[in-house]
Order: structure tokens, then C-alpha cells, then sequence
């Protein structure tokens, strides 16, 4: 009997132990079931974490600097192996956001800088005729380099208030007769500050239309003040044409330092007229050449490229002309001089072949004369004859003038000034003594 009892405890105590250690076994399995899940989701809350850090450090960022450089890349999320993309919808909420509000604020500056850059045009306009009329006033050579300087200066923020304008959204303002292109190049030198250094090539008959004579100035302008302020001081700013198939091209070569590839890069942007209206996207100061110049290019049909290399280590500008905006415009060959009749006095008829050159004659000094009307011309004009009432002996014949040496180009300047002014109050005495 006692025999039996201690079997029976005996299975019980085996079958305790194996519940028991069924039991502990799953509780092991559990434990280590609870640890992993809690592992996943520690390593899941970093990640978003992470991700959500990603988010407004890096990705939000870029999205507000993609706006204004196209080029510039927002990257993906951290997890992008099947994950997807967790803030996309965000993103494009914020990108849409982003982008209305950037426009919004570029249009609203864009009309305000075209109000002012108008009021600015406006005034720059009216000193300019100032200047000019007292550049005509005023012969003496201190008083018109003072006025010239002046003049420079007016023309060179005519040129930065037009730039902007056009930026803005405005058209260039000014209306011109077909030019050659020797002449836009001279126009668009006339308007930088070291137009000094600028080498203009030889004349040519090939013109711009006249609708694109402006936009082509302005153009040339902002590619040669680029030029001469990227490079050395002393160093020209080469201008040559060539010619293609379908058009021409203004070649600009300086000697500079040349551009980086990501500067070759946004200036190839900027020049296909992506740059907008938006100036605030062109630094602080804006830099708006290149966007002014692609602004034009879109507009009026020609194309500008800064992607070579000039021949002297800087960089090579070409602005291309389509055939479209080419003319031809023909200048008159030099010829012999021929007198004409003046129809304010007679003038015997002109032989049908010239006369033979004959030794000059001494000038005589004669006394004030008095005039004989003889009918009028086919013209309408009085026919007068002037003959002399007394005359004086002739000097001595004077001696050959020695050549001076180039006076200054001020004084030139005001001595022909004086000339033109008198010859001015010569020309209006003969006619108001023809009425």
C-alpha cells in the first residue's frame, strides 16, 4: 500500500515538473516574442524619426531652394526600398503652397520695381536732354568734359533702370530705325563704364530691324560690362562678327578668369529665360544680366551662349541673329566732290564735264556787300547776286601751316562745337536773308 502512494506521488511530482517546465519554456518564447516587437518598435520610432528629421532639414529645404534654381535636386526619403514615400502627399501640399506664394510675392515686386524703374527711366530721360542741351551751350573744354562725364554717367543707369524694367516684365522703351551692326556696338560701349577697353570692329552693311535694334543694344551691353568687370583692367574686350548660314553672330572675347562649370550652368539657365520675374532668386545684389539677357532673347527671337572658352583664357559670349532680324543697309561709296547750285544766289549752270584744276587765288579782303535780286529760282527761293562795292589788296600769300600736334579730344570737341554753332548762325543769316 505505502508502495503505491509513493509511485502515485512520484507521477505527480514528474507531471507537476513538466507542466512546470512547459510553462517556462513559454514563457521563454513569449519573452523573447515581447522583445522582438519591442526591438521593431524602437527601431520603426527612430526611423520615423529619422525620416521626420530628414524631412525638415534636409527635403523641405531643398523644395524652397528648387523653386528658384530648377537645378538643384530634392532628395527622397531615407527609406526608399518599398516603403514609399510617407510625406509625399505633404510634399506636393507644401511644393503647391510654396511655389503660389513665391509667384504671388515675385509679381507684386516685379509691378512695384516697373513703377519705379518707369519713374527712373522718366528722369533719366530728362537729364539726358538737358546735358545735352548744354553740351550744345557750352564750348569751353573743362565745362563740356565735365558735361561728358555726366553724360556717361546718365547712360549708364539709363541702362541699369532699362535692364530691371525689362526684367520686370516691361519692353525696352525705345523705338529705332534699323542700325548696322558696328553702330549697335558702338550704342551698346557708349553704355558700360570701361567702353575704353572695348576693340569695335570694322564697319559692316549688315543691319538689325529696327524692332530688335534696342533689345539687341541692351543685350551686347550687359555682355560687355560683364566682359570688362571679369577681367583685367587693362585687358581689351574683343567684339567681332561672324557670319553663318542662317544668321550672324557678335562674338565677345575678354581676357578673365573664365567660369566654373555649375557658373556655365546657371548662366545657360538663365540665358533660355528661365529666370523669370523672380529677382529675389538672383542673390543679394541681384545679378541680372544674364536673366535680362535671356528675358530679350525669348522675346525677340536671337540666342546668347557662354559656354566656350575665349582664346584668351576668359570666356567667349555669342549672341546669334537669325536671318529674321537681319537687313542689309547700303552705305554710299566715297565719291569726288561735285559743287551744286546754291538756289539762294546765282550760280551759273554746271559744265557736263569738269573743269580742269586750276592754281588757287589769293584771298582778297572785301568790304561789306551788297546784294541784287535777280528773279527766283525753280524753287521758289529769291535769285540774288552779291557783288562787292570795294575792294582791298590781297595779302601776302602765308606760309605753309606746320601740322600741330592731336590736340586734346575735349578741346576738339568744344572747337567743333563752337564750329557747328557758328556755322548754325551762318546758315539761318542766309536764310532769313533768301526770305
Amino acid at each position: 500500500m505505502e508502495h503505491t502512494l509513493l509511485l502515485a506521488g512520484l507521477i505527480c511530482l514528474l507531471l507537476l515538473a513538466i507542466a512546470l517546465a512547459v510553462l517556462l519554456l513559454r514563457q521563454r518564447n513569449v519573452t523573447t516574442t515581447v522583445g522582438r516587437y519591442r526591438d521593431a518598435a524602437v527601431a520603426e520610432l527612430n526611423a520615423r524619426e529619422a525620416e521626420e528629421r530628414h524631412l525638415r532639414e534636409v527635403r523641405l529645404p531643398a523644395i524652397a531652394e528648387s523653386l528658384a534654381n530648377p537645378s538643384v535636386t530634392v532628395p527622397g526619403p531615407l527609406r526608399g526600398n518599398g516603403h514609399g514615400d510617407p510625406h509625399r502627399a505633404v510634399l506636393e501640399t507644401i511644393t503647391e503652397l510654396l511655389g503660389q506664394t513665391r509667384r504671388d510675392s515675385a509679381d507684386s515686386a516685379a509691378a512695384t520695381l516697373r513703377a519705379m524703374m518707369r519713374t527712373v527711366q522718366n528722369l533719366a530721360g530728362e537729364q539726358q536732354v538737358l546735358i545735352s542741351a548744354m553740351e550744345d551751350r557750352h564750348d569751353d573744354p573743362s565745362v563740356l568734359q565735365g558735361l561728358l562725364g555726366l553724360d556717361h554717367a546718365n547712360s549708364q543707369l539709363g541702362r541699369r533702370a532699362q535692364a530691371t524694367a525689362v526684367l520686370c516684365g516691361s519692353w525696352p522703351g525705345l523705338q529705332r530705325s534699323a542700325a548696322t551692326l558696328t553702330d549697335v556696338v558702338r550704342g551698346a560701349t557708349g553704355r558700360i563704364r570701361d567702353y575704353a577697353r572695348v576693340q569695335i570692329p570694322a564697319p559692316s552693311d549688315t543691319a538689325v530691324v529696327s524692332q530688335a535694334v534696342e533689345p539687341v543694344v541692351l543685350a551686347v551691353a550687359e555682355l560687355l560690362d560683364n566682359g570688362a568687370r571679369h577681367s583685367q583692367p587693362g585687358s581689351p574686350v574683343q567684339v567681332t562678327f561672324q557670319q553663318a548660314h542662317n544668321g550672324l553672330a557678335i562674338i565677345i572675347d575678354d581676357a578673365g578668369v573664365g567660369m566654373t562649370v555649375e557658373a556655365v550652368q546657371r548662366a545657360s539657365w538663365l540665358l533660355g529665360g528661365h529666370g523669370g520675374q523672380d529677382i529675389a532668386a538672383l542673390g543679394v545684389p541681384p545679378r541680372i544680366g544674364f536673366a535680362v539677357i535671356g528675358a530679350l532673347a525669348n522675346r525677340y527671337g536671337f540666342r546668347v551662349s557662354v559656354d566656350t572658352r575665349s582664346p584668351y583664357g576668359g570666356v567667349r559670349a555669342v549672341l546669334f541673329l537669325p536671318t529674321e532680324l537681319l537687313t542689309r543697309i547700303t552705305t554710299p561709296s566715297p565719291s569726288p566732290a561735285v559743287l551744286t547750285p546754291d538756289p539762294r544766289t546765282e550760280t551759273p549752270e554746271m559744265p557736263a564735264t569738269p573743269e580742269p584744276a586750276r592754281p588757287a587765288e589769293p584771298i582778297v579782303a572785301t568790304s561789306p556787300m551788297e546784294t541784287t535780286d535777280l528773279g527766283t529760282t525753280v524753287h521758289g527761293l529769291p535769285r540774288r547776286r552779291r557783288r562787292t562795292l570795294v575792294a582791298t589788296q590781297a595779302p601776302e600769300p602765308a606760309a605753309p601751316a606746320v601740322p600741330a600736334p592731336d590736340p586734346n579730344p575735349v578741346a576738339t570737341a568744344a572747337a567743333w562745337q563752337r564750329g557747328t554753332r557758328r556755322g548754325r548762325a551762318i546758315s539761318t543769316d542766309l536764310e532769313r536773308d533768301a526770305q
